[in-house]
């Protein structure tokens, strides 16, 4: 997926020379041209207006921060276009992160955004971690389950299965260390999301 062409800007190498030196009217005329194709862009992969608006200007900002270095790229619609992408997938990777966190925090599979992405992004995290919470052994995941799910702590839990403190400690430690695992390649659901939003 690449951003849309549109005809091709006049002088567009001399402008970013321009900008490099610090012309501010040369930047608003790269940013007019430009902007509506990396909205666009943005929009498509995050079905967010405010997420696309946010990463159009993050673009531009960090363009006109690192203006001197302008001059040193070869192909300015294919640097926007990774600049698009990247920025578009650190805020889905955000959008996973809390829909994990959202997960971590209750066990009703039922909360759902109005937003299409953010759904499909729980409900993938969801299911991640429901399937690494069943893959855990049985006294592990209980120990899991009443730590983390029903809020006992440690101790309460030594005292109800009748073992250490120091042994549910070390069972939530394997038990988390194991949900992480399964997470490691949460990237893997933001793509699952982007195939389903069919664009």
């Amino acid at each position: 997926m690449h951003i849309a062409q549109s005809a091709d800007l006049l002088d567009e190498k001399e402008l970013l020379i321009k900008i490099a030196a610090g012309d501010q009217l040369a930047f608003a005329s790269i940013f007019r041209h430009h902007y509506k194709l990396v909205y666009n862009f943005a929009l498509r992969l995050t079905r967010s207006r405010d997420h696309a608006e946010e990463i159009v200007q993050k673009i531009f900002i960090k363009i006109w921060l690192n203006r001197a270095h302008l001059t040193e790229i070869a192909n300015f619609g294919a640097y926007l276009n990774r600049s698009a992408r990247n920025e578009s997938y650190s805020v889905l990777r955000t959008i996973a992160a809390k829909a994990l966190r959202e997960v971590e925090l209750t066990d009703e599979g039922l909360i759902c955004s109005s937003d299409s992405t953010h759904r499909l992004i729980y409900n993938e995290s969801s299911a991640i971690l429901k399937k690494a919470v069943e893959s855990l052994p049985p006294q592990r995941r209980l120990v899991y389950q009443l730590c983390h799910e029903q809020g006992l702590k440690y101790e309460e839990v030594a005292i109800k299965l009748n073992i250490s403190p120091g042994t549910v400690h070390k069972h939530m430690k394997l038990a988390l260390k194991t949900i992480r695992e399964n997470f490691r390649h949460l990237d893997a659901v933001v793509v699952a999301v982007l195939l389903l939003n069919k664009w």
